[in-house]
Order: structure tokens, then C-alpha cells, then sequence
């Protein structure tokens, strides 16, 4: 149980409350009960109640501009209530609740449920000039505004937990870890930047999950180098015939630069007959691999779970398995968790 503000939205019949009121609320199986307030104890008997049987949940709700922590509940009457929790977490946490209780007599979708609030895998073809571009849109879009740390202003900023918000709302995401992962890659890539002490300091980490901040009190704001026209890319010496094979597995991973041994995010797809591994900046338009290696007499392995690999650098550590050429050129991968390395590290295996 726990404390709401509560507004019946657009009821059955039309009519719209404008108010918001307290309302202490208690879940029971498959229905919301929610009781006045008065002196801080609940007055009985309930108020009403919200039959979640046919209900749908929407959560982060974006539709009241200067009320990020909402619940929408939309019953099988169509009769929409929004409930405005304390803070992010307690929001989350009701959502996850009420989603269970929603979908009680459906065992195999509360397993789904709680696979996609761990989930971190991205969507295989996510264009990241696409989200930006719609993060800017005047109507839709992020709404920067002027925000204050430690005394001093910064204008034109957001919250790191408003763009996870924005980020599940607008669908890009299934999960508030997958969205820290693309607003990470969109810092990566130069298209968003940290503002002010808390946000700088998270860049530090090695780890690419923890350089984003899901947290009200750090600020980013777009880069600069939002709008400067994509500057041709290098060539690389790339064949038809190496990108003629069939593609038997793709998906998001992370990768160890060869010179400046930082880590970025990139989309790996796996051809066989000729058997390939090549990588591509999801930040670029142009469907064409920044890089790419044959895995003809190839090695690959999983690397320990416990500290820092040698040969690899920053404090990343966990899920990280190795590729090593045939001209001794070694690949450091990490993936999102144990089971999506193991499942690359077989389908590699098998062409190599």
C-alpha cells in the first residue's frame, strides 16, 4: 500500500476532473483500493476502487508536462486515472506491481515481465540520428529548461531519469537498463553531453553503463555538433564477397578500440560462406561496417567474471569474451549478459 495524488482523467460519459487529490491505495490481486485521507490515516470506508482485470498501464506518462512521476490506468470502461507517485522509484515499483496484477492469469507474460525490467538488449536496427531528431521535435520532443546544481544554473538542460523516461515512453526501450545503454551510446557518439559536477564525474567510469546517470539530480544537454554534416568516412578495404554471406546472428555489443582502448557500442552481424564478424557505428547513417575481421582460423573465449581482464582497459569487467585473428589480432567484446555471451560465443565458434 501507499500514498498517491490522484486525478480521474476523461470518464465514461466525457466529464473531465481537473483536480488532483491524496488517496491512500492498497493492491489487492486484481483490483486498486484507494481511501480518503484525513489527519494522515485513511478514513473507511474505501473511496473507490479501479478493477484492473482488461486495464491497460501506461508508465513513465508524459502527459502532463510538469508531472513526470505519473501512472496512467486506462479500465476496460475507458474511464483513465492518473496517479502521481513520490518519486521515480516508487513509481517503478507500483508499475511493476499493477503490470503483474494486470496479467495475473497469464504465467508466461509476468515471466516476460520480469525478463524485460533486467532486459538491456537494443533493438537490432535503431537509427540514432532518428531518435535524436525526434528528441528535438518542438511538440514530442525532450523539453530542455534552466536547472540548478550546487548553486549554480545551467540553461537549456534535462535530467538524466527525464530522457530514460522519454526514451520508454516514445518506445526506443523495453526497459530502464536498455535505455541508459542508448542514452550512453548517444553520449559516445557526441550527440548529447554531461553538464555539471554530478554528470561529469560519471563519465570518469570505464564501464559504457554506468557513464549515463538514471537520476533527477544529473544534467546533460544536447552537443553542439548536433546539426555539422557527417564528414566522409574513411574507406576501408572492404571486398563484396566478404559481405556477400548470410547473416546468421546480429545484435549490440561492446567493443575495446585498438588505439585508444576506449569502449563504444557498436552493431555486430555474424555472415557464414565466407564466414565474417564486422561492426557498425550505429551513430552513422550509411549501412556500411566500420570494421570487420575474417574468422577463418579464429579463436574465441570467454574471459573471467572476477576483476579486470588482462588486456583489458577501464573498469569494465563481466559478460567479456575474446576473438583472436588468424594474423593475432586480438578483439575484447563484452555483451549484456552471460547467456547473450554465450550464445555469440557458440555461433562463432561454429564458423571459425
Amino acid at each position: 500500500d501507499g500514498l498517491f495524488l490522484c486525478h480521474p482523467g476523461w470518464s465514461a460519459v466525457g466529464h473531465i476532473v481537473h483536480n488532483w487529490k491524496a488517496r491512500w491505495f492498497i493492491l489487492r490481486q486484481n483490483t486498486l483500493v484507494y481511501y480518503k485521507l484525513e489527519g494522515g490515516r485513511r478514513v473507511t470506508p474505501p473511496k473507490g476502487r479501479i478493477f484492473l482485470d482488461g486495464c491497460t498501464i501506461t508508465c513513465p506518462c508524459l502527459e502532463y508536462e510538469n508531472r513526470p512521476l505519473l501512472i496512467k490506468l486506462k479500465t476496460q470502461t475507458s474511464t483513465e486515472y492518473f496517479l502521481e507517485a513520490c518519486s521515480r522509484e516508487e513509481r517503478d515499483a507500483w508499475a511493476f506491481e499493477i503490470t503483474g496484477a494486470i496479467h495475473a492469469g497469464q504465467p508466461g507474460k509476468v515471466q516476460q515481465l520480469h525478463s524485460l525490467r533486467n532486459s538491456f538488449k537494443l533493438p537490432p536496427h535503431i537509427s540514432l540520428h532518428r531518435i535524436v531528431d525526434k528528441m528535438h521535435d518542438s511538440s514530442t520532443g525532450i523539453r530542455s529548461s534552466p536547472n540548478m546544481e550546487q548553486g549554480s544554473t545551467y540553461k537549456k538542460t534535462f535530467l538524466g531519469s527525464s530522457l530514460v523516461d522519454w526514451l520508454i515512453s516514445n518506445s526506443f526501450v523495453a526497459s530502464r537498463l536498455e535505455a541508459v545503454t542508448l542514452a550512453s551510446m548517444l553520449m559516445e557518439e557526441n550527440f548529447l553531453r554531461p553538464v555539471g559536477v554530478r554528470s561529469m564525474g560519471a563519465i570518469r567510469s570505464g564501464d559504457l553503463a554506468e557513464q549515463f546517470l538514471d537520476d533527477s539530480t544529473a544534467l546533460y544537454t544536447f552537443a553542439e555538433s548536433y546539426k555539422k554534416k557527417i564528414s566522409p568516412k574513411e574507406e576501408i578495404n572492404l571486398s563484396t564477397v566478404e559481405l556477400s554471406g548470410m547473416v546468421v546472428k546480429q545484435g549490440y555489443l561492446a567493443k575495446q578500440g585498438h588505439k585508444r582502448k576506449n569502449w563504444k557500442v557498436r552493431r555486430f552481424v555474424l555472415r557464414k560462406d565466407p564466414a565474417f564478424l564486422h561492426y557498425y557505428d550505429p551513430s552513422k547513417e550509411e549501412n556500411r561496417p566500420v570494421g570487420g575481421f575474417s574468422l577463418r582460423g579464429s579463436l574465441v573465449s570467454a574471459l573471467e567474471d572476477n576483476g579486470v581482464p588482462t588486456g583489458v582497459k577501464g573498469n569494465v569487467q563481466g559478460n567479456l569474451f575474446k576473438v583472436i585473428t588468424k594474423d593475432d589480432t586480438h578483439y575484447y567484446i563484452q555483451a549484456s549478459s552471460k547467456a547473450e555471451r554465450a550464445e555469440w560465443i557458440e555461433a562463432i565458434k561454429k564458423l571459425t
